[in-house]
């Protein structure tokens, strides 16, 4: 059954050379200064994350590019657009980077240096997810986090300000989406070497209160090395907190 909808990586990277790439970011990263901050911002969170919240959300791996899988009615409060256009689904993943390397039909090397070498435009990417999130992403690295409701409400505010909005403060739809039923949209803030993709994974994981540091993040691996080293503290053994579930919502029952 999952097999329509498990996700490929190659889809994401296409035929990327990993080990180029590699190479290259470590020498840029011999010769580039730490740039200031850009957006978007993160969401200053009052206190830390402990795990203890009844709303699931998701971060998930594609081996370069991280990402948010969270509840569609959280988002659809303070995005409203998205309800017309994933109004069905019961999940929405988002992921931010460079406009042109992440619409690419074909990643090449020329690519990925541009998009850190200097400042580009950006994109928001919005994917339907079902409720089964491992299911849809069987193909993909996973890691849950149980948000409370100040956690949650202030990872959807970074989401919903990491968009270009018009003048009606609506986001603005740009190309269909490179898998599953999605759709890229234009993004606020530049990309560049100091505010990547998976920085801005890491500002979001800041937003809701955790300790981590949001740059330097170049790779999805150092965002999913956190997460997992936060897990390996918890009770928990990874494997169950995947299958597991957060806490259920007591207030609303």
């Amino acid at each position: 059954m999952f097999k329509e909808t498990l996700i490929s990586t190659d889809k994401l990277t296409g035929r990327l050379n990993h080990q180029t790439i590699k190479a290259s970011l470590f020498l840029v990263c011999l010769f580039f200064l730490p740039a200031c901050s850009d957006k978007p911002n993160v969401i200053q969170h009052a206190d830390d994350y402990n795990s203890a919240g009844h709303h699931q959300v998701y971060v998930v791996s594609h081996e370069w590019h991280t990402g948010f899988v969270i509840p569609s009615k959280k988002v659809y409060e303070s995005i409203p657009t998205l309800e017309d256009r994933f109004g069905h689904s019961g999940n929405i993943e988002f992921g931010w980077g460079d406009k042109k390397f992440y619409q690419a039909k074909e990643i090449t090397t020329g690519l990925a240096l541009r998009a850190i070498l200097w400042p580009t435009e950006t994109v928001v990417h919005a994917v339907a997810v079902p409720v089964n999130v491992s299911g849809y992403f069987g193909n993909s690295e996973i890691e849950l986090l149980c948000l409370n409701d100040n956690e949650i409400t202030s990872l959807v505010a970074f989401i919903s300000n990491s968009f270009s909005k018009n003048s009606l403060t609506e986001v603005e739809p740009l190309s269909e989406g490179i898998y599953g039923d999605s759709q890229f949209y234009k993004g606020a803030g530049s990309y560049h070497l100091w505010n990547t993709c998976n920085e801005w994974t890491a500002k979001g994981l800041k937003s809701i209160g955790m300790d981590i540091l949001t740059t330097p993040k170049f790779t999805a691996e150092s965002v999913m090395n956190y997460l997992r080293e936060k897990h390996s503290t918890s009770d928990d053994p990874l494997e169950i907190r995947i299958e597991a579930k957060c806490l259920p919502d007591t207030e609303s029952q």
